[in-house]
């Protein structure tokens, strides 16, 4: 625990066998409290290893119900829990578990309910290995997403979040995609509600076996992406209302 605060790391993964254990390992157990895996129907031995691990909790997926549809899992199980930190780190080993205490310290300390670990921030993304064309589409999507939704972060597509339990209980995540445009939804819905974020600068490491999707889902995402930050517009003007901000 942290300041009498229960802290619960949740793990999104989908064949993350030859990275999960590296992963759980540097996690800091001093402060964790519990950690809760959701396999999303892999197809290698990741359930199988969880378990032997010792992973307290794991929700297994017979079918696979996508990025988003993981996340859902994963925080409805938090919250069950009596998680009051909810940290959201990705088995793939592509963030480090060693930004776990400053994340914690941050909601902990009441200073930001809302924790984002950018790849953007120190420069780190390229020389960690991201790709160019993601490197220069996240810094368009990023600038058309600030401008619409009128707030200032460094980037809006990282993996590794925390959240205090108000924030996860003050917003409709199980309204939102089950794909991977549900992190863009998800930040949306918390500007929205009037919730402060914080981002600290992460370490980048792109690497076979970490996970990422291909050009095509790129695309797909990037048009997805837009598509809420147009939503969170219209609703900001009183224009329109999308689902996803409704109670």
């Amino acid at each position: 625990m942290y300041q009498g605060k229960k802290v619960v790391v949740v793990l999104p993964a989908y064949n993350a066998e030859r990275t999960l254990e590296k992963t759980y390992r540097e996690i800091p157990f001093d402060l964790v409290d519990e950690v809760v895996l959701c396999d999303d129907a892999s197809k290698d031995n990741t359930v199988g290893l969880a378990k032997s691990l010792g992973i307290q909790h794991v929700i297994k997926h017979e079918q696979n119900k996508g990025y988003g549809g993981n996340q859902k899992s994963l925080y409805n199980k938090a919250l069950d829990l009596g998680a009051d930190i909810v940290i959201m780190l990705h088995p793939d080993y592509q963030y480090t578990p060693k930004l776990i205490p400053s994340m914690v310290n941050i909601i902990g300390e009441d200073l930001y309910p809302v924790v984002l670990g950018s790849r953007i921030l120190g420069m780190g993304a390229l020389k960690g290995g991201m790709p160019m064309y993601k490197y220069i589409a996240n810094r368009f999507l990023t600038l058309a997403q600030n401008l619409l939704i009128n707030y200032k972060l460094s980037e809006y597509h990282t993996g590794y979040r925390a959240f205090s339990r108000q924030v996860l209980e003050g917003i409709n995540f199980n309204a939102n995609s089950d794909d991977f445009v549900f992190d863009n939804e998800m930040l949306s819905q918390i500007v929205f509600a009037g919730f402060d974020i914080a981002e600290v600068t992460c370490p980048t490491k792109y690497f076979e076996e970490a996970s990422s999707i291909n050009f095509r889902r790129s695309m797909k995402y990037g048009f997805g992406v837009l598509r809420v930050s147009m939503g969170h517009f219209l609703a900001r003007m009183g224009l329109a209302k999308p689902r996803i901000y409704r109670r």
